[in-house]
């Protein structure tokens, strides 16, 4: 799909798609309105348009003019950001079923401030992107692709065409970043292993000319790493340890640091899962893809900041040499824990890199893992949970959710809490029992951040889908990349 920015409009589309501002056409459609014997407004009077924001009509159009067809879309009286998110959902949709190969977005919202019409670009480019997301590489006779091939977004003048250039750029690379999480997600877990992790790594290094080291077992174990190596004994499938470094500012800037759960494959280890649903669990290295998704999209938008991600990967296997309920493991930090339950291995992989990332002396750090059901009971599949030690990395981090529409929801982390963690011969156990599942996971990791500000997002529910729509949604990159990108000033 190839976008293009232009004005005034092109003379030929297959489609063209106009905005309706509650019944009124902006002065920009209604000379083509009338050109067509008034069509458009007859639509919208007898009810074709529904008054609901993000309602849409396809309407064919005489043969004489230059576009087959018009799409019209509802913003409603007094369009706000909202709107316009929700109408270019839409459009997304009824553009990619309707089998057009050229479309002309002329929606722009020249009657409102220029930044409008970036959002709106950011948000058309974006939507249109997902939507045209297919994840069919493994199917012998995959669906046929999407047909739409050229996009031109139309600036109300040639002197508009920046933010609109602006919008455009920054969706693309929101977009490339969700659709590689997805992609991630979704792979097989017998493909998309801990190695092809790192893989992917160094080629997104290679690529946008960052650096990338992976560590492997030996390297492991001399940095004492116990706990997270004591979840990779189970599997005949090495543990990667992958760090990436984006230096895009000045040196003396202290940098970000990402941490993404890379589970590939959670079995539960001894602490088995249920047999029904297992499959899914090739999504428990959500994080790790969201840490790599956020890459791309910061490395393609060049944005001014000290960024780095650390990615401890492995899988969580039974076998007769994998950890048990009762094990007594030392983490890199020095500090003991007792496994009660080695289905709760995402923290015990957590704990270490959380450890190893202070030799950065970093801003802030910030975990992404689907770590608990708990949180899916709490907030469903929504809302992303947010824990930190530190409340103005929390409003930050809750600041860029909103601006970005990928929703997040503080939660407590009250010092009460880690009297679950309690544990007769360990320093702390694993798990806290069944109450507040999710803030004693939260609670187990801020055992090891006490050297830096730090969050913790809990994405058990918001990194994919179940049923018929199952795959990966790609998130929370949106939230991760406005939140760096606020960095920048």
């Amino acid at each position: 799909m190839e976008f293009t920015i232009v004005s005034p409009a092109p003379e030929h589309a297959d489609c063209v798609v106009l905005p309706v501002l509650g019944e009124k056409l902006p002065s920009f459609a209604k000379e083509l309105d009338i050109s067509c014997g008034h069509l458009f407004t007859t639509a919208i009077q007898d009810g074709e348009l529904a008054a609901k924001v993000g309602s849409t009509v396809l309407l064919g159009l005489p043969v004489s003019l230059g576009y087959k067809r018009v799409l019209l879309v509802q913003l409603g009286k007094e369009p706000n950001i909202k709107a316009v998110r929700d109408a270019s959902r839409a459009i997304a949709k009824a553009l990619l079923a309707s089998k057009n190969k050229t479309v002309c977005l002329a929606l722009s919202l020249a009657q409102f401030k220029k930044q409008d019409n970036e959002i709106l670009a950011q948000e058309l480019v974006q939507a249109l992107m997902l939507e045209a997301y297919r994840f069919e590489q493994f199917k012998s006779e995959p669906a046929p692709a999407a047909t739409l091939e050229i996009v031109s977004l139309v600036a109300p003048k040639k002197t508009d065409i920046e933010p609109i250039e602006a919008g455009l750029v920054y969706g693309l690379g929101i977009g490339h970043g969700m659709n590689l999480t997805r992609d991630l997600g979704n792979l097989p877990p017998n493909v998309c292993t801990p190695s092809y992790l790192a893989a992917t790594a160094q080629h997104l290094a290679h690529t946008y000319d960052f650096s990338c080291h992976v560590l492997e077992q030996p390297e492991l174990e001399a940095l004492k790493m116990g706990s997270f190596l004591s979840v990779a004994k189970g599997s005949i499938v090495p543990p990667q340890f992958i760090v990436m470094e984006y230096r895009n500012a000045d040196k003396k800037v202290a940098p970000t640091v990402l941490v993404g759960k890379g589970i590939t494959f959670d079995s539960g280890g001894i602490s088995l899962k249920p047999g029904e649903g297992m499959d899914e669990m090739k999504y428990d290295m959500c994080g790790a893809a969201t840490v790599l998704g956020v890459f791309r999209a910061v490395a393609e938008l060049d944005l001014k900041i000290n960024l780095v991600g650390v990615i401890p990967a492995c899988e969580n296997m039974p076998n007769g040499n994998a950890v048990k309920p009762g094990d007594i493991v030392t983490s890199m930090s020095g500090q003991t824990i007792e496994i009660l339950n080695t289905d709760a291995e995402g923290r015990l992989i957590l704990c270490d890199a959380l450890t190893y990332v202070e030799r950065f002396e970093p801003a802030a750090v910030i975990d992404i893992a689907t770590l608990t059901g708990a949180c899916i009971i709490a907030l469903g599949h929504t809302t992303t949970g947010l824990y930190a030690n530190n409340e103005q990395l929390a409003a930050d981090l809750l600041s860029a959710s909103r601006q970005s529409d990928d929703k997040a929801w503080q939660m407590p982390l009250f010092d009460e809490y880690q009297e679950q963690l309690k544990s007769n011969f360990a320093d702390m156990a694993n798990i806290g029992g069944r109450p507040a599942g999710s803030i004693t996971a939260a609670a187990f990791l801020s055992r090891f951040t006490k050297k830096y500000h730090w969050a913790h997002l809990d994405i058990a529910g918001t990194a994919w889908k179940s049923g018929a729509a199952k795959g990966a949604t790609g998130r929370p990159v949106p939230l991760l990349v406005e939140y760096l990108r606020a960095q920048q000033s």
